[in-house]
């Protein structure tokens, strides 16, 4: 991929995820330039400007001179490396240097292009800088994380490579590079940004698009084996309420329950009306959808932006302090995704007792053939529950957290980071909650002597070609982690449904 100004989810999911090779493009090499010149007109000067001949945060009315700009750089790389806690996985790392090369290739930072050639690198040579994922308040963006990200290009802190742990300075020269030399204000320009907020959000809510989708085909395949109506997600009942989400989940429903053999078989059961978590689905996955929409344009716009401070304008000349590194707006999506994302497993979870019930399925408890010898999938739910209520506490939202710092200079502060690492568990817990019900919906369906709708006919095939159903108690917990992690592959894309337009499954 050629750097320039656009990047997108999918752009980003491909360099992150698949390795996708990047470079500066001519365009960005020359804005960086036009920038650069700003800045070394300023460093040469007399005129006292933030970030570039000053201290920081509370020491920002104090003046450096020329012969020290340099060390003052390097000085706030490592006095901010205060990170502490367990190191963030690879590809958040990874796509750390990617929104921090984007966002300073754009030509407001004032580094020279020197400096995004060594972030992207590392990128592309898989030598990942150790980050602790601790440490970040959201703003003045990520500071101790973003420096963590940055010490090996000055030939410091450490860096993992192919499994191997090694210095800062031996990666450089694994790469033929040696350490930098930091200019006037690129200490700087590497820290302030939100690209740990960033990263982890992006990577977040690429695997919720996917959690969503699998979620929709576990109701169904729910709804299928509990002989539920299909009339709730027929498209004039969601059109007088229109919300897009919702109309979204009804139309992914209504595919999989296509040519079903079981909804014409109790259409005079007697029954007047299912439970909510059932014919309520695409009004409460369809809410979750929406938020996820919105979290997906925050970052559409986040991924292109500068989050730098202070910014440096090359037409006017001029140095501008501003609050672009502030992570508010990435921290109320990950609180709003969060939350979001535990209102679905509440849901998947209460599909998961429909059928494990008998009183409310009509089928054995447990849903195994011979019960008392038998547990069936009793502690499926218990564990989809501990999950639940697991969740319900990462939802607390982070982003009304503020705690000022810096003598008061930096009076509010998002927690940004705080508000994605939970996110990301969330999501983690939630892969299991929906897998669960999963495993449970498609062991009522063998109950079932009708073939379900089409899709779900085709999930359960899916499942069944490498777990076969429960006759009898077995150790089905490694199971369920498992059919987890086949859930997250790419060879469950072709069981989803795709919209008309061919953009998203659902």
């Amino acid at each position: 991929m050629e750097m320039d100004r656009t990047l997108d989810l999918p752009q980003f999911e491909r360099v992150v995820r698949s390795g996708e090779q990047v470079q500066l493009s001519g365009a960005a090499r020359r804005r960086l330039a036009r920038s650069r010149e700003v800045v070394d007109a300023i460093a040469s000067g007399q005129e006292a400007v933030y970030g570039i001949n000053t201290g920081f945060g509370k020491f920002a009315t104090t003046k450096v001179p020329p012969e020290q700009v340099c060390e003052l750089q390097r000085r706030l790389l490592l006095s901010h490396a205060v990170g502490v806690g367990p190191e963030l996985p690879a590809e958040v790392v990874r796509g750390m240097l990617l929104l921090r090369a984007q966002s300073l290739a754009l030509g407001y930072s004032g580094v020279r292009p020197l400096l995004v050639d060594y972030l992207l690198a590392l990128l592309n040579a898989e030598a990942y800088p150790l980050v602790p994922s601790q440490g970040s308040l959201g703003a003045s963006g990520d500071l101790a994380p973003l420096a963590h990200l940055s010490l090996p290009l000055l030939g410091l802190g450490q860096v993992e490579r192919f499994g191997q742990r090694m210095s800062g300075d031996l990666a450089l020269r694994s790469l033929d590079l040696v350490p930098l030399e930091l200019q006037a204000k690129e200490g700087l320009a590497l820290i302030n940004g939100t690209q740990l907020m960033g990263s982890l959000l992006a990577l977040a809510a690429l695997d919720a698009r996917r959690l969503l989708a699998l979620a929709n085909l576990g109701a169904a395949m729910t709804v299928e084996a509990l002989r539920g109506s299909h009339r709730p997600f027929r498209a004039e009942v969601v059109l007088l309420r229109p919300h897009p989400g919702a109309r979204q989940v009804a139309a992914a429903l209504r595919s999989y329950l296509q040519d079903s053999e079981i909804e014409p078989s109790h259409r005079d059961c007697g029954r007047v009306q299912d439970a909510y978590s059932l014919r309520a689905a695409p009004q409460v996955h369809g809410a979750v959808a929406d938020a996820l929409t919105w979290t997906e344009q925050t970052l559409e716009v986040e991924l292109v932006s500068v989050t730098d401070n202070p910014l440096v304008f090359p037409e006017s000349a001029e140095v501008i302090s501003g609050g672009n590194f502030h992570g508010q707006p990435l921290a109320l999506a990950a609180d709003q995704l969060a939350i979001a994302l535990t209102s679905l497993t509440s849901i998947c979870e209460r599909r998961i007792e429909q059928l494990l019930n008998p009183a409310l399925s009509g089928l054995p408890a447990f849903l195994t053939p011979q019960g008392g010898l038998n547990s069936g999938l009793m502690i499926a739910q218990y564990t989809a529950a501990a999950l639940v209520g697991e969740n319900r506490v990462l939802a607390h939202p982070a982003s009304t957290d503020s705690i000022p710092t810096s003598a008061g200079q930096e009076d509010h502060v998002p927690m940004g980071a705080h508000a994605a690492r939970k996110l990301r568990q969330v999501v983690e817990n939630a892969y299991l909650v929906v897998a669960a019900e999963w495993l449970c919906a498609a062991q009522a369906l063998e109950f079932q002597p009708l073939r379900p709708g089409r899709g779900v006919e085709r999930a359960r095939r899916w499942l069944r070609a490498f777990l076969p159903p429960l006759a009898e108690d077995r150790l089905y917990g490694p199971e369920l982690v498992a059919l987890r992690d086949r859930m997250r592959a790419p060879e469950v894309e072709g069981l989803l449904y795709t919209a008309p337009d061919g953009n998203r499954s659902l």
